[in-house]
């Protein structure tokens, strides 16, 4: 993890304001400070502001682009490699993935034919009002489709029951300071 590093943007790159989700874009020669790597995207502190940047553009921040290895390559069903990939979506705001987090109710992977599946992934978020939503919702649509044999994946953002904190793991209440 990167607590507090502070770097100059090195070419543009396209960030995601955090709650709101907004796309922006961070100019050349900007001074940001790193708050936390996780998964595969850096959460910076801008302008009075955090932000996401996608791993892949780590360059951008004159730092290591955050890869993530091929699913495929793990052995195990579907669903171990569906959880497996959840637990590389990490809140921007919080360190911890969404399965320990506690944002995961439901994935269920449904065979489709012989070797493809549909999976539907019920899932909250910490806030109703949180406008990463969509953004956390979209990451974990593409994330599973990376799996071979998966061909659709449905996510379903529910606000009832509403997450608290007792849905966390105790690794994460641990991490967080909260055990």
């Amino acid at each position: 993890m990167y607590h507090d590093t502070l770097v100059e943007v090195q070419r543009e790159v396209d960030a995601f304001l955090i709650p709101t989700g907004v796309k922006v874009t961070l100019k050349t020669g900007t001074q940001v400070s790193v708050t936390q790597a996780l998964g595969n995207s850096y959460t910076l502190y801008v302008n009075g502001n955090l932000v996401r940047v996608a791993g892949k553009d780590g360059d951008a921040l004159g730092l290591v682009v955050l890869e993530q290895p091929d699913i495929n390559e793990m052995e195990g069903p579907v669903e171990d490699k569906v959880t497996a990939q959840l637990k590389t979506c990490f809140d921007p705001e919080i360190p911890v993935n969404i399965v320990d987090l506690g944002l995961i109710y439901a994935s269920d992977v449904l065979p489709m034919g012989k070797e493809t599946f549909h999976v539907n992934i019920t899932m909250t978020l910490t806030a109703p009002g949180c406008g990463m939503g969509p953004v956390l919702v979209s990451e974990v649509e593409e994330k599973v489709k990376q799996i071979n044999g998966v061909v659709e994946v449905k996510v379903n953002l529910v606000f009832d029951p509403p997450w608290d904190r007792n849905r966390m793991s105790d690794e994460a209440k641990l991490q967080m300071g909260l055990l």
